[in-house]
């Protein structure tokens, strides 16, 4: 009963987040994000790592929520704007393939060539991201964070794997 009800909201995730997502103004979504990316990629950007997307935009287009964000460098800090001047590289995806991506519970290229992540543009630019994304060590962000990462990555995890009564062929139909 909890596997089938845990799947119902992994399955029905984005339908249900859709509208309250939507009614966030932009600009408290654009700080969510940027806060969220500081803290997990605080390294990344005290070593400079983020220097190959100075003058270059980076898109984050969640497909079923129909949500995007364009991020850049500059001034050794990151920027996460509503709409860029030019768009690089995109990376999109369902909301369940990137927290999947996120808690490493999926490896992005598998993804991509299950044609459910899509990397479109600029591929050397492309490339760099996915790999600074590789490179994050997971155990070095906030322990909350990190837990509530993990949790919500194995939650959906477990909620994408058949039901145990469907692969054995039987029904609970009366």
């Amino acid at each position: 009963m909890l596997d089938k009800i845990r799947s119902q909201l992994v399955n029905n995730a984005a339908q249900i987040l859709r509208s309250p997502v939507h009614f966030l103004p932009n600009k408290l979504q654009n700080m969510i994000l940027l806060e969220g990316m500081k803290a997990v990629f605080k390294e990344a950007l005290e070593d400079g790592d983020f220097e190959f997307l100075q003058e270059k935009w980076l898109k984050i287009h969640i497909r079923d929520l129909n949500l995007s964000w364009f991020i850049s460098y500059d001034d050794e800090q990151l920027i996460v704007a509503d709409t860029p001047k030019q768009q690089d590289v995109s990376f999109s995806g369902d909301l369940n393939d990137l927290v999947l991506i996120a808690g490493r519970k999926e490896d992005p290229d598998t993804l991509f060539f299950q044609r459910r992540l899509s990397i479109e543009g600029d591929t050397e630019l492309g490339l760099e991201v996915k790999n600074l994304m590789d490179s994050v060590d997971l155990d070095a962000l906030p322990k909350p964070m990190f837990n509530a990462l993990m949790r919500l990555a194995e939650f959906v995890h477990q909620g994408l794997q058949p039901s145990p009564n469907l692969s054995k062929g039987t029904s609970n139909a009366y």
